[in-house]
This record gives C-alpha cells, structure tokens and sequence, in this order.
C-alpha cells in the first residue's frame, strides 16, 4: 500500500514545528520526493531514506521554500561517501528546465552528474508514466508555473497534492475522487491571502471534488493560534487531517 510521509508541513517562514515544505511517496519499491524545501534531505533520513534512494523528483513550482534542497541533493549525489548510480528524474512544470539551467550555470560542475544519469523534464498535458503509476498535472491558480499533480495507480487508488495554489476549477477537477487530496492551507480564513487557500477554501475543493480524505498542510506559524481543522469541518464533511512533520499517511 503506498504511503506519503510529510517532510514539512510547514512554509519559508521559519517554525520550530514545521518544516519547509517537502512530500515522500513510498510506493513498492519506487521513492517519491514532491517539493524539497529546506531541510528535507535531512528529515528524509529520520524515515530512512538517502539521496541515493530517490527515483523522481518532481516540483509544483520555483519558490525558494519550495525547492531549496535540489542544490543539496544533486551536491550530496556527487560527493558523498557512496556517490548515486541509479539514474534520477527530476520533473516541474513549464520553465522548469529554463531555471534548472540557471541553477546549473551558478553551480557547474558541483552538480553535474558523473556517476549516474540525471533527466531533467518539464509536465505537460500528456501523463508522465513511472512504474506502477501515472502522473498528470494541471496549472494551478499561484505562479504562471505552477501545477499540481494527479498520481494514479494501475488499482485504481490515486493521490492528489495542490502544492500551491488559490481556489480555482483546475484543482477540483484534479482532485475528483481522489482516495488521498492534499491541500495547501497557508491561512487562517481571517488572514486570506491572493495565491493561497484558506481552511473553508479547502474544504471547498475536497467537497466538490467528493475526495475520500483531506490532508492540510503548508501551514504558516499564525495557523496554531487558530483551530484550522474546525474551520475546515464546517465546510467539508468528510474526513480531515491536519499535516505534521514526520506525519505518514497510507494511501
């Protein structure tokens, strides 16, 4: 049964609670790594994975909480004690290959792969199939490249993670019947901000889009002062979860 650990629930602003955002996917033999803020190849240790374990990475968006740890990771492949060999896939949405090439003129040949082969991809509307699984992406209401992914398995089970995102139609139709919807939840519905979504927004998406269970999270530090899941209850019936570091969540 796949499983999805939380590596930071949090945001860019720090939290001694929470961490940057990051999102593992265990599935059979496959390693997931879904945004790695900073200190996500850290926390991935405490749940026994390294970097020479992760298979694909994939990216909502280029915010630096966001993806903080690629620069980490790809310098961790080539220098440390057991360098990576298994080749590794790293995906985002449109103008991700135009930042990774940024990215990679700043830091050359700290983070060019010698000892394994890196593919760098940009999601389209067409599924990018890995193993078991099928991921599909659809644009979401935050950066113009942001996405959120829609992660199907051949049994019929599929997750879906916003990153983030504002309400829009994009997010209810990618997350339809979804067994897991994991959902940004910046604010309080007191303190909305454009570009993100709030408690009741959430549990909007989950109740149109009529997924089995809610997963909140990206949750910034004025989000403990209030009773985020309640607010999320009086709109979405369902089954709700408020996100923790370390949290791990069977799909």
């Amino acid at each position: 049964m796949p499983e999805l650990v939380i590596l930071g629930s949090g945001t860019g602003v720090p939290s001694l609670r929470r961490g940057a955002p990051g999102l593992l996917l265990f599935s059979g033999n496959s390693r997931i790594l879904i945004d790695s803020g900073s200190g996500a190849l850290r926390n991935m240790l405490k749940v026994g994975v390294t970097y020479r374990d992760i298979d694909l990475l994939l990216y909502t968006h280029i915010h630096p909480d966001h993806t903080a740890d690629l620069v980490p990771i790809l310098f961790a492949c080539k220098y440390g004690d057991l360098p990576r060999e298994k080749e590794l896939i790293c995906a985002g949405g449109p103008g991700f290959r135009r930042h990774f090439d940024k990215m990679r003129n700043l830091y050359g040949s700290w983070i060019e792969p010698h000892t394994y082969h890196l593919r760098i991809k940009e999601i389209s509307s067409k599924p990018l199939l890995f193993g078991e699984m099928k991921i599909l992406s659809e644009p979401m209401a935050h950066l113009p490249e942001s996405v959120g992914y829609r992660i199907e398995w051949r049994d019929g089970k599929s997750l879906v993670i916003s990153g983030d995102t504002d309400y829009c139609e994009n997010i209810v139709n990618l997350a339809s019947e979804a067994d897991l919807l994991v959902l940004e939840c910046s604010f309080p519905d007191e303190k909305k901000v454009d570009g993100h979504l709030t408690p009741s927004l959430a549990g909007r998406i989950a109740r149109e889009s009529r997924c089995k269970r809610l997963l909140l999270t990206h949750l910034y530090p004025i989000c403990d002062q209030y009773d985020i899941l309640n607010q999320c209850r009086q709109v979405y019936p369902g089954e709700a979860i408020l996100g923790e570091d370390l949290m791990g969540v069977k799909i």
